[in-house]
C-alpha cells in the first residue's frame, strides 16, 4: 500500500513538473526605414501559430460550401490582391462591393478595408467569414468544423497550448500569418539600404513625386519620410463629385468622412490594378491622367489636393513617364516568390 501511494505520489510529481512546450517567437526582420509596427500584445506572432495560419489562409474549410479560402481573392502572385477583376467573385457567384486591396505590411496598418471598419488584421478576419457575399459561414460552424479536424487540432495544440479552438483563436492564427507578409525587397528598398541606386530617369519621378508643386503624393503616399508608400490614413482624394460610395462614413457615421476611403501603398503598384476602391482605372497611366486633369470637387475633399480649382496637377507626358520609371522601382518580385507565403497544401 505504501508503494502504491510513493508511486502515486511520483506520477503527481512528475505531471506537475512537467513543462507544456511553448511555441518558438517568430523573429521579423529590422527594417529601419519603416516606422515602428503595431504589433499586438494579445496575439504574439510565433512559427507555430504562423503555420496554422498559413494553412488556414489557403482551405475553403471557412466558406459555407468549401469553395473559397482566403487565397482566393487574396493571391500571392498578384501581391496578395485580386488583379484583374474590379471586383472579386464570392459565395454563390455574387460580386463583392468594392475592389480587393493586397495583402502586404499588415503589421504597419492602423486599420483595414476601404472603410477601416477593423483597426487590427485580428479583427479583418472575422468580416469575410460571415459576410453572405463572401464565405457565408457562421462562426460557430467554423469552429466545430476546425475542432473536428485532427490536423488542425494538433496545428493549434502547438501554436496556443491549452487554449479552446474558438473564432478568436481561428482570427489570431491567420492573422498571425498574415502579419508576416512582408514588402521589403523592391529596387527601392534596396536603394534605401544602399545596396543600388535609381537612374537618372527614375530619381526624376521620385523628386516629382515629393515635390508638392508637381506630382504631389507626398502627403498621402509616403516614400520619403518613410517606406510604406502610404500614410495609412483615409481620403477624399477627388474621384467623384457626389461620391456614389459613402466610404468611411458607413463606418463613423461622421458626414465629414463621406467619399473617403483608406489610402493604398504605392508598393506593388504593377502588381495589383485595377485602382481605386471600385477598380474605375485599369491602369497606372490611367491614374496618372486622373490626378493630372480630372479631378472632381466635393464637399469633403481632402485640403491637401491643393491643385483640385486646376483640375489636377497638370503634369506633362515627360513627366509622367518619369514618375512611372520610379513607381516600378516600388514593385517587390520576391513578394510574390517567397515559399514561406506560398500555398502549404502544394509541396
Amino acid at each position: 500500500m505504501k508503494t502504491l501511494s510513493f508511486l502515486l505520489v511520483l506520477t503527481l510529481i512528475s505531471f506537475i513538473s512537467k513543462k507544456v512546450e511553448q511555441p518558438t517567437p517568430f523573429v521579423f526582420p529590422s527594417i529601419s526605414y519603416f516606422p515602428e509596427p503595431n504589433y499586438n500584445e494579445q496575439n504574439p506572432i510565433t512559427e507555430e501559430g504562423v503555420l496554422a495560419g498559413r494553412y488556414l489562409f489557403y482551405d475553403s474549410i471557412l466558406s459555407k460550401d468549401y469553395s473559397i479560402s482566403c487565397a482566393s481573392c487574396h493571391q500571392q502572385k498578384y501581391a496578395f490582391s485580386d488583379a484583374g477583376k474590379t471586383f472579386s467573385t464570392g459565395m454563390n457567384g455574387l460580386l463583392l462591393d468594392r475592389n480587393t486591396p493586397p495583402i502586404f505590411n499588415l503589421n504597419w496598418s492602423q486599420s483595414l478595408f476601404w472603410d477601416g471598419r477593423a483597426s487590427t488584421p485580428e479583427q479583418q478576419v472575422l468580416f469575410p467569414v460571415r459576410n453572405h457575399k463572401e464565405m457565408n459561414l457562421d462562426w460557430k460552424t467554423a469552429e466545430t468544423r476546425i475542432n473536428g479536424s485532427k490536423f488542425y487540432t494538433d496545428l493549434f495544440s502547438k501554436a496556443f497550448p491549452n487554449k479552446k479552438i474558438d473564432s478568436i483563436l481561428i482570427s489570431y492564427a491567420i492573422a498571425q500569418f498574415e502579419r508576416t507578409i512582408i514588402s521589403n525587397n523592391s529596387k527601392f528598398d534596396k536603394v534605401l539600404r544602399g545596396e543600388t541606386h535609381l537612374t537618372k530617369e527614375e530619381y526624376a519621378g521620385f523628386e516629382l513625386v515629393n515635390n508638392q508643386e508637381k506630382g504631389d503624393c507626398l502627403h498621402c503616399h509616403v516614400t520619403d519620410a518613410h517606406g510604406l508608400g502610404t500614410n495609412g490614413k483615409f481620403s477624399n482624394n477627388g474621384l467623384d463629385s457626389s461620391p456614389l460610395d459613402s466610404g468611411q462614413y458607413l463606418v463613423t457615421q461622421n458626414i465629414n468622412d463621406i467619399g473617403k476611403f483608406k489610402i493604398p501603398s504605392l508598393r506593388n503598384l504593377y502588381l495589383t490594378a485595377p485602382y481605386m476602391h471600385d477598380g474605375r482605372f485599369l491602369t497606372v497611366e490611367e491614374v496618372l491622367e486622373f490626378y493630372s486633369s480630372g479631378l472632381q470637387k466635393s464637399y469633403t475633399i481632402d485640403s491637401k489636393m491643393q491643385h483640385i480649382n486646376n483640375g489636377g496637377i497638370q503634369i506633362s507626358e515627360v513627366e509622367k513617364k518619369q514618375i512611372i520609371a520610379f513607381l516600378k522601382c516600388l514593385t517587390d518580385s520576391s513578394l510574390i516568390l517567397n515559399q514561406d507565403y506560398s500555398n502549404p497544401f502544394i509541396k
